[in-house]
């Protein structure tokens, strides 16, 4: 296959401007880096334990040692406050050691006995591992699948995000160091890059990002029954009711719509009000949305720039579809002149089913809201979706939560607060937001098969 293009353009979001010019990996460089890692995998598939908890430990203190410079990378090339970035690289770091902590209980064997027969159950590596991750979080996201991957002994060929190859090529430097030679091996590139990583010897493929790439990577794996790891999105509800602290919910509707400029996969998409606290939920909301600061990424802001120009001009087709259909833009809504991809905080209420911004994925710093009857209804319009990641419910009521929650059609559900929970559980999402997970022991468990042996007492 002969590429397209030969560089990725690496752009500031901020201003624009290039800051770096990456080279794609070639065919031949794709097919070196998965020949490098089936070799690697022999050697690192035996390294003890104990040995590879070691090396992810000292991957762990150079992160650290180089934290100010990675969050400079990230904020520079993704356009995410340096503050969040920081926020970010603390995150990955909680999540090596959760990922330690898992492995020295998922690794021992167990033990099955009858009055004839013993299994011995142990867990084992699945060989060589591709890792294709997104940019929204250009660290954490990768850091939670090469991490598992590595320390369950398995090889990595690491894609980067095309809108974040400095960031991955740092990643890949600091495990290098650490690592025997072709256990973690980098390829840059965009879709045809992918494309071949695919077709190639590999064994898994572990993969955040678009619902779209994943229904494709799902085709491609299928033709040798490859293992997948798919986290691919959502379109997350929110829940507001009558007895809810309004004031807290209103808060954090802005704050889960617009975090990391609404590019997460988690971000508050669609925000279902009864319809008697309405107008009283929009005040408090305009009050929130009006406080952002939005600029330089290094000065003390809450939303900097949209990543990439694609994303803006996807952003404000939805706003703009949405109000040609009638809705109404209580606040923002407008591009940001001048240099870089900024997008103003957004507020937009009459939104319906009819509109994209309630049924397609935004990724932007939209707060979406609909009036609804009551909590069936929220429920019944919140399940109307082909996503199923997260959600949130808003009542002073948790018997009322819980029942909510029972019937909402998604994998992770926060009460009063936003979905993520106690370190060690599961990423999870269902219907077209993913196939597996991860983040916790049963993730880690899809990096491994079990191998069963059995003799005689």
């Amino acid at each position: 296959m002969m590429l397209k293009q030969k560089f990725i353009m690496d752009h500031n979001p901020s201003t624009g401007e290039v800051i770096e010019k990456i080279k794609i990996s070639s065919p031949g460089e794709v097919a070196s880096a998965v020949k490098l890692a089936r070799k690697a995998f022999k050697t690192w598939d035996e390294t003890a334990l104990k040995n590879r908890i070691s090396s992810l430990k000292k991957i762990e203190r150079d992160i650290i040692r180089f934290a100010d410079s990675i969050a400079k990378t990230i904020s520079n090339e993704m356009g995410k406050t340096l503050k969040s970035a920081l926020k970010e690289i603390q995150n990955a770091l909680v999540s090596i050691d959760k990922n330690i902590e898992i492995s020295e209980k998922l690794f021992k064997p167990e033990i099955f006995r009858d009055k004839k027969l013993i299994s011995e159950v142990y867990k084992v590596p699945i060989g060589v591992v591709a890792v294709i991750t997104p940019w929204n979080y250009p660290l954490d996201i990768p850091l939670s699948l090469i991490v598992p991957a590595l320390i369950s002994g398995n090889s990595v060929v690491f894609k980067p995000s095309e809108y974040s190859p400095m960031t991955g090529k740092l990643i890949f430097e600091i495990f290098n160091k650490h690592l025997p030679k072709g256990v973690i091996n980098l390829v840059q590139g965009a879709e045809e890059v992918g494309e071949i990583l695919l077709q190639s010897d590999i064994d898994m493929v572990a993969f955040v990002g678009s619902r779209e790439v994943g229904k494709i990577i799902m085709r491609e794996c299928s033709n040798k029954l490859n293992r997948i790891i798919l986290e691919l999105g959502g379109k997350d509800p929110m829940i507001v009711l009558r007895d809810a602290d309004l004031k807290k919910a209103a808060e954090f509707a802005v704050y889960a719509s617009i975090n990391n400029c609404g590019q997460l996969c988690t971000s508050v998409e669609r925000v279902y009000v009864e319809d008697k606290i309405a107008g009283e939920f929009e005040k408090l909301v305009l009050v929130e949305i009006k406080k952002v600061k939005v600029g330089n990424v290094y000065d003390d802001v809450n939303l900097g720039p949209m990543a990439n120009e694609q994303q803006r001009a996807k952003v404000l087709s939805q706003i703009d579809e949405a109000r040609r259909k009638g809705a109404r833009i209580l606040y923002g809504g407008n591009k940001i002149e001048g240099k870089g991809y900024f997008i103003e905080p957004t507020f937009i209420v009459d939104v319906s089913e009819k509109h994209d911004l309630m049924t397609d994925e935004t990724f932007g710093p939209v707060v979406a809201m609909q009036r609804v009857r009551d909590a069936e209804d929220a429920i019944e319009k919140s399940n109307k979706s082909r996503y199923g990641l997260g959600a949130t419910i808003w009542t002073k009521s948790q018997k009322k939560a819980l029942e909510i929650a029972s019937k909402l059609e998604t994998g992770m559900i926060g009460i009063n607060r936003g979905v993520g929970g106690v370190t060690g559980t599961p990423w999870v999402g269902i219907k077209e937001s993913g196939f597996g997970y991860h983040g916790s022991i049963d993730g880690m468990k899809q990096f491994t098969h079990p191998k069963k042996i059995t003799y005689k007492k």
